[in-house]
């Protein structure tokens, strides 16, 4: 089974309960699932992983259980980045965040991390006037 996100499709969702380590450097979603209808609660980019208590012991696990209800509900999907580098998965994340705002993703739209990337331009500094010769 697969979902698609913004053109990417990720594998899942899974039952989060049936997730088991490793896990190579992916973004992954949290979803809550009533009936047939999945809500998408987190995004998040993580690095390869080998800890079987990853999600459990994540600092939004409690955000995610109470929109869940329980942890019954909770669904993961991913979408493998392989060789990527955290910057290439946190565009990602950021991008999907930005589009869909997942209610367990702490955000604020002043946060130029999280919405833009600030590139400051400067001037080069002017060449300093040369010293006059000394006088014989």
């Amino acid at each position: 089974m697969a979902i698609q996100i913004l053109h990417y499709e990720f594998l899942g969702p899974i039952k989060l309960s049936e997730w088991g380590p490793p896990m190579e450097a992916v973004v992954y979603i949290i979803f809550s699932r009533n009936k047939d209808v999945f809500n998408m609660l987190h995004v998040a980019e993580t690095g390869k992983t080998e800890a079987g208590d990853f999600f459990t012991k994540n600092d939004q696990f409690k955000c995610w259980l109470s929109h869940a209800g329980s942890e019954e509900n909770l669904y993961l999907s991913i979408y493998p980045m392989w060789e990527s580098s955290e910057s290439q998965r946190r565009q990602l994340e950021n991008k999907i965040i930005s589009r869909y705002k997942p209610i367990c993703n702490k955000f604020d739209e002043s946060d130029q991390d999280v919405f833009s990337t600030t590139v400051k331009t400067t001037r080069p500094e002017p060449e300093p006037e040369p010293e006059p010769e000394p006088e014989d």
